[in-house]
Parts: C-alpha cells; structure tokens; sequence
C-alpha cells in the first residue's frame, strides 16, 4: 500500500503493521516501568477496539469523544473511531464539567472513551444533559469496580466484544476500512476559546496526511524517531505530531507516567523530535535558574561565564557562521563542562530538533537554547492549517521571525496587515457554524488568522500580534501587549503578565509571580511568606519585579518604534491567573476580554493618581471548592530606563 492508496490513517496503520511489524509503535511508562507495542500488536488492538464500539452500535458518521492524558488506548481509540468510519473528537483532559457539556452536547458524542474515574465522574456527572450520550468506555480500573451501569464498559470488556466480533465476521473490520476516503471528515478538534465559545474545527484524513507527509519530508523526520506524547490530546499540535507523523513516519511514540512526570520521564527517554510551547521552555529556563541560584559559588560563577561565551558564539556555531578561534576553544570547554551536562539533566541530549509554537517566544529565551546547540526553530501554525503554516529553516534563523512558508503553503499580508494562507492543511470549516466558516476562510480556500504580521525581503514571516490586542497609545505609539509580555516572561520572577495601554496616555502591566521561583529566591533571603497572595504582596518582590520591569523598558529603548510604549506602572495579582477561573485558556493564553471585565477596578487604578487597591475575588481550588481571596495591592510606578537590558541566564 503506497502513498496513493493510504489515504486514511487507519489504512497507513495497516501499512506500519505490515511494513514495520515488529519495530516499537508506541511505549508506556507505569509505575516506573515502561511498556512497549510494537505495530503489529496496535494494529490488532485497534481492530480489536474498533469491533468492540461497532457491536455497542457504533456507525459511520458518529462522534466518539476521547477524554484523558496521552495514553496508548486513547491513541486507538481515535484510530478505531476512524477504522469505523466514526469522527473522534478529543477533549481537553482538565477541563471542568461544565467545559465538557459544551463540547459533548454540540459534537452530538454518542460515544466517550475516557482514562480513568475522575474522567468517568465528570462525563457521569453530565450525561444527562447530553442526550446523545450512549456509552461511557474507560481504560484504567482503578476506582471503578463498584461502578454498575449498563452505559459504562472496561476497555477489556470491550475488546473482548471485538475479538468476538472478529470471529463472527473476519471479514467486517478490513471492508469498514477500505471504505474510508482521504476526503472523509477525520478528526474535530475544539479551538481553546480566547474570544468566547470554542468552535469545532473539522479536519480530513488529506488534511492531517499530506501536511504530516509535507513536514516529514521538510524537516527530515525519520522513522527512528522518539518522541515524548504529553501535550493535550486535544490540541491539533498532539494531533499531528504524536498521531499524524507518527503514523506517516513510523516513528516511536512514548506516553510518560504521569502530568508530573513529564521532566523526569523526558530525560529518561533523550527524545530525538521534541515539541514544546513556549510556557514550557520558559518553566523549563526558571528550574535552571533556581537551581544555579542555589548551587555553589564556583558553579554559580563556572555557569555565568560560560554562558556568556554560549550567547556569543553558540548559535553562530551551530549555524556554521563564523567565530574567532579563542571562542570557539571556550565553546568547546562550555560544552564539556556546562552546556553538555545541562543538556544531559533536561534530556535534551539526543534531540536532532525542537520546535515551539503556540505563541511569541521571548527573543532571549530562544536563543537562550540555541547557545547550548539546541537547533530550536519557531514556526506558525494554527489548529485551521494542521499545524503547518510556516517554520523557520536550518541555518537561517531570525529570532524575531516564524520562519518561511511550509512546504506546498502560499503565505501573504493582505492589504490590512493580515496574515492569510493557503494549504493542502486547510481545514473543511466549523462544524454546525457556517458563518465563522465564511468569516475565516474564503471560497478559494485562504485563511484569515486574525494576527498581524509582514514578511521581510528573505520570506520570513513576522508575527507582530493578534491584530485585534495591536492598538497604539495617545500620543499614536505603536503597543503591542503580546510583545511587551513575553519581553516581561523571560525574567525567572515573572509567570504570566497582562500589558494595557490601547488608547492610553502609557502602558502599564499585570503580573503573576512564579511561586516556585520567586519562593526559592525568598527562601534564600530568609524572608517568610504563608501562601502566593502572602509572597506577591511583599515590597521585597515589588522590588524584585520592579528590576525586571526596568530591564524590558531599557530593551524596548532601543527599538525607535516601540519606545514610546515602555511600561511605566504595574502591579503584581494576588492570584494566580487561572483555566479553572476562565482566565486563561486550557493552551494557556490569556482570555483578555474576560481578564479586563473581571479585573476593571485594577485596570482603572493602574490609570490613576493611586498607591493601593483593594481587591475582593471568588476563586476556584483544584478540589472543586470556590473561595474568597482578599488584598491590598500596591500600585508601583517605574523608571523609563534607557540603561543595559539584565539577562535572564546571567
């Protein structure tokens, strides 16, 4: 079966199984062990799987939700979906019940495949309201064995049923998989929602094969890759890596234990293929930091110095440009020394490349990984294209750039300012909203991405901001928040910031600390807090914000466009900005229309003659349970600063 005829992904599953029958398709890790499949037993798996949903009625056309963490039978449940003729729709595995009801009951599910008992109790939880709703499949036991309802069925039970099927009709499972077509509708994925109800973008098996086909042979993906599987299954970025160009390429596709296992599971592992948002490697840079902060002096000092030699020359040497000879022995005493051991701790050791995406990543922080000789590259997609829009190319880095056109995808700057594509990655629409289709995508197939951007005289495409947030000051300063907070990001101290400033006299900030960072910076200082309110309120910290703060406004002096918009006041939340609390997306990025209705009082005082605002706000805890959070903030202003911009690194 060749590139014309696997056009579905159940058909190229057939094809690994055939092709690759014995090499390691998927692993597994619990409790502490990992556990392999190789293509030939998922194959069977799935097959398995797929009868089992078609003897509880399972029929072309039908959505089967898939609910949990990234797990191997979750992976094949959406392939046994699919073998069916049936649509997966994937869920975002910490979403509240209440984020679930909208998904389930306007996808229609009949079916839901979930992970364990938390996942079984939300769905139960709501299932009443999804009239749709048949059957309930769960794949972990564990807190389960008193569960008895005729809706609800263990995956073994439910392969048992396929294996049974199998007997009867040999023949069912191939012939349902041969009437698959690369136009068929393959997977609907939900949009995170910044603006409000998150839509259903509807995606084909062409869609999902050829941009997967496309970026494998681009970026030279091969068939002894491995990658690590922990980003949301629902979110198009899992989708095409872990499924898509898994199953195109033949790779390894690797499940960690557990959320909280991901770091200790990636250096286990030393993926080849590794794909991060930016948020990741932000985290990933302030567990570093920590880290050196508390070590010894000598491997504090050996630290800072040779990674001033990495931000010299590491991305040049990695680019192969030129670097004066003494630097290049440095590097090379860095990379034994430093950058080789470092690389080994966060398993970053084998990676052959690293992408992120998603949103901005901060300048610094990118090269930042680039200096150890990461070959980190950026690129631009969206859920609407599978992912692919553009991506930067090897040895041709800009960091204020997401690269160049993917492979077969034409990109351009309307008259407006926006950017617009077109590609064999276009998805078919929303499903049921016919009007945000019309609104997104023209008849001739391009995409409006609603982000503002331009392209230089190489074809690099730069992203500037979502066109709607890019707004200008009083005085007509360009402000663009996005910018202004991944600039604020890159400092250990900073977790999440929110810039305001469109059509005012200047910007001003919203911060979040970093509970874990800045508690080891207090710790270190001896100075003693009960809770993140507590902390964040302490003139300590205010200071300690207030020198990163600086630090952005003397970078942003040097850019003549952007000057004007330098921060000059900011405060720091009393709490965390929150998914659970509508705040934020489950992505990650920050709801801004929901953020300045429910934030207002601050805002208004960021804009006044005040020192302090009080602030009263419910909050929702992880067990479900809401509170009242009560504070004092303290308004800080702060120096325009034209003096050198302070390193996150050193």
């Amino acid at each position: 079966m060749g590139e014309a005829s696997a056009d579905t992904l159940p058909k190229l599953l057939a094809e690994r199984a055939r092709d690759d029958a014995g090499r390691t398709a998927i692993r597994e890790k619990g409790y502490g062990i990992w556990q392999s499949w190789t293509w030939r037993e998922v194959a069977a798996n799935v097959r398995d799987m797929a009868l089992g949903l078609r003897d509880l009625g399972l029929r072309r056309g039908a959505m089967v939700a898939i609910i949990g963490d990234n797990r191997p039978h979750l992976y094949w449940a959406m392939a046994a979906a699919q073998s069916m003729g049936a649509v997966p729709v994937p869920l975002f595995q910490d979403a509240v019940a209440e984020e679930m009801h909208y998904v389930l009951d306007h996808a229609e599910a009949r079916f839901a495949v979930v992970e364990n008992q938390e996942q079984v109790d939300k769905v139960m939880s709501i299932k009443d309201r999804c009239p749709n709703l048949e059957y309930i499949v769960y794949t972990d036991p564990k807190g389960l064995r008193h569960y008895d309802f005729p809706f609800l069925f263990g995956v073994e039970e439910l392969m048992a049923r396929g294996a049974a099927l199998s007997g009867h009709e040999p023949d069912l499972y191939e012939a349902e998989v041969a009437k698959g077509a690369g136009s068929d509708l393959a997977v609907i994925l939900y949009t995170s929602g910044t603006t409000g109800r998150p839509k259903g973008v509807m995606l084909s098996f062409d869609n999902i094969i050829v941009s997967a086909r496309n970026a494998n042979r681009l970026e030279a993906i091969r068939r002894d890759e491995e990658v690590l599987a922990y980003l949301p299954m629902a979110w198009v970025g899992d989708h095409i890596f872990s499924y898509g160009q898994a199953l195109v390429a033949g790779f390894t596709v690797n499940c960690p234990e557990s959320a909280d296992t991901v770091m200790i599971d990636l250096r286990e592992l030393g993926p080849t293929f590794f794909f991060a948002p930016p948020a990741i490697f932000e985290n990933i840079l302030t567990q570093v930091t920590i880290r050196m902060e508390d070590a010894g002096w000598f491997k504090r000092k050996m630290y800072h110095y040779f990674m001033g030699v990495a931000r010299r020359s590491g991305s040049k040497i990695l680019e192969g440009r030129p670097v004066p000879p003494w630097d290049r022995v440095r590097y090379a005493l860095g990379r034994a020394l430093v950058y080789g051991p470092l690389r080994n701790v966060l398993g970053f050791s084998r990676l052959r490349r690293v992408y992120t995406a998603g949103e901005a990543i901060g300048p610094e922080i990118f090269d930042f990984y680039r200096s150890l000789g990461i070959n980190m590259k950026q690129l631009y997609g969206q859920t609407e294209a599978t992912v692919y829009v553009t991506v930067q190319p090897d040895n041709a880095i800009k960091l204020d750039s997401v690269g160049v056109p993917a492979l077969d995808c034409e990109v351009e700057v309307s008259g407006e300012g926006e950017v617009v594509y077109r590609s064999p990655g276009v998805f078919m629409g929303y499903y049921k909203n016919p009007e945000a289709t019309a609104e997104t995508k023209t008849e001739d197939g391009w995409v409006r991405t609603g982000d503002a951007g331009l392209i230089d005289d190489d074809g690099h495409l730069r992203i500037i901001d979502r066109a709607k947030d890019v707004g200008r000051l009083k005085d007509g300063t360009l402000f663009a928040p996005k910018y202004l907070e991944n600039k604020l990001k890159f400092f250990p101290c900073i977790k999440e910031a929110v810039c305001l400033g469109d059509r005012r006299d200047y910007a001003a900030a919203m911060v979040n600390i970093d509970l874990d960072a800045v508690g080891s910076w207090a710790e270190r200082r001896g100075l003693a807090y009960t809770s993140y309110t507590d902390l964040a309120a302490r003139p300590e910290v205010y200071d300690l914000v207030e020198e990163s703060v600086e630090a952005v406004n003397a970078s942003l002096g040097a850019d003549p466009a952007l000057a004007g918009s330098r921060i000059r006041r900011f405060l720091i939340l009393h709490k965390e900005l929150d998914a659970d609390d509508g705040e934020l997306t489950r992505t990650r990025k920050v709801r801004r229309r929901i953020v300045a209705e429910r934030y207002e009082n601050l805002i208004d005082a960021l804009y006044s003659d005040a020192d302090h605002v009080a602030v009263e706000a419910r909050v929702t805890f992880e067990d479900g349970r809401e509170g009242v959070i009560k504070a004092d903030l303290q308004l800080r202003d702060v120096a325009a600063g034209e003096g050198e911009s302070l390193r996150r690194a050193g």
